[in-house]
């Protein structure tokens, strides 16, 4: 649905917004000579279960999809419908995952990295720059970073990633959820929900959770298996002894 001027509306009716652009990635082609720029986003961060998903994705300077946008924008059959036209109408994309175990292990930081790594690296070429959105850069050397809050809504090809990563994650956890019913993954994706969290409450965490979050803490026949993650200055200190008993 076309509203006045440029503006468009999801397929809901929600507020309109402005379709994303290449600004982004045509000031960092002539500023720091870049041919080649991926869009980045990240899907899963704040779910119970289920891995951390990154996609990247090179869409050169070519006009998009209609409706191209943020995720989040867009009801779920539009984003599955979008997300088939960009899987032909990239130039290339990756997606990369942190499990739940490298989540506990590493912290959301180091596993974002971790996942967004393995992302670029599955590319057939490695990006000469980033477009990465939000406006912590958790990826640092040796990539060269351009972060953009709300880049997935102003920035072509963080838009096409942020739409390939929601999906593919999407389809990940229905698929999980085959094997956990009462969870009812397929609708919730592993982020909290009523059902999620009563499903938790009778069965406790499944191998597919983040058994280090707070979320444990209100399990009371559960809160036993939480994991509590030792950061790199704790595990230097105990192992020099100092968090122990060797005198």
């Amino acid at each position: 649905m076309r509203t006045a001027g440029p503006n468009r509306r999801n397929l809901a009716g929600a507020m309109p917004y402005e379709p994303p652009t290449h600004s982004v990635e045509r000031s960092l082609r002539a500023t720091t000579g870049a041919k080649i720029v991926a869009g980045i986003d990240e899907v899963g961060r704040g779910a119970w279960a289920g891995p951390v998903s990154v996609c990247a994705a090179i869409t050169g300077l070519r006009r998009p999809p209609d409706g191209l946008t943020d995720s989040k924008l867009l009801t779920p059959k539009r984003r599955t419908d979008l997300c088939d036209v960009l899987g032909e109408w990239v130039t290339s994309y990756a997606l990369g995952h942190s499990s739940p175990e490298e989540i506990d292990e590493l912290g959301m930081t180091a596993a974002l990295r971790l996942a967004a790594v393995r992302a670029l690296e599955a590319l057939p070429v490695r990006p000469d720059a980033i477009i990465l959105d939000g406006k912590h850069n958790y990826l640092g050397a040796p990539w060269r970073v351009r972060t953009v809050i709300k880049g997935d809504q102003s920035c072509i090809a963080v838009a096409a990633a942020s739409v390939i990563a929601k999906v593919r994650r999407d389809a990940m956890m229905a698929e999980l959820g085959l094997a956990y019913a009462d969870f009812d993954f397929a609708a919730n994706a592993g982020y909290p929900s009523p059902t999620h969290r009563i499903a938790l409450e009778e069965y406790g965490p499944t191998p597919h959770h983040r058994v280090s979050w707070s979320y444990m803490d209100a399990l009371p026949r559960w809160r036993h298996l939480k994991k509590v993650r030792i950061t790199p200055e704790a595990a230097a200190l105990q192992a020099g002894g100092q968090l122990g008993f060797d005198f």
